[in-house]
């Protein structure tokens, strides 16, 4: 059985920064292209960014552009997901996937194949 377990989540003041982490077990994650969403109350899943297999392609949302990283440790079954200059806006419950990589390209959530359960990130002015 494939699990996702997202950590790093919690209150930081905007500007700040956090480390998001997502540990798999179940299945061995060094072929899979994987991403991060999150969904802020009231709101629609978004897409946040994805990285391929091997790291070597990474793309971003453009309102976390320059201020987010995603990486991965595939010796380790982990991504991370690198937060900077946090805004009140990044608050959301911050879900990682795995999922084919043009369904991840294409932001579509729809199209994932493994979730997490998600962990809250909330940002304060």
């Amino acid at each position: 059985q494939v699990q996702l377990v997202e950590s790093g989540g919690g209150l930081v003041q905007a500007g700040g920064s956090l480390r998001l982490s997502c540990a798999a077990s179940g299945r061995t994650i060094s072929s899979d292209s994987m991403g991060w969403f999150r969904q802020a109350p009231g709101k629609e899943r978004e897409f946040v960014a994805c990285i391929s297999w091997s790291g070597g392609s990474t793309y971003y949302t453009d309102s976390v552009e320059g201020r987010f990283t995603i990486s991965r440790d595939n010796a380790k079954n982990t991504l991370y997901l690198q937060m900077n200059s946090l805004k009140p806006e990044d608050t959301a419950v911050y879900y990682c996937a795995i999922g084919d990589w043009k369904n991840l390209r294409l932001s579509d959530y729809h199209g994932m194949d493994y979730w997490g359960k998600g962990t809250l990130v909330t940002v304060s002015s």
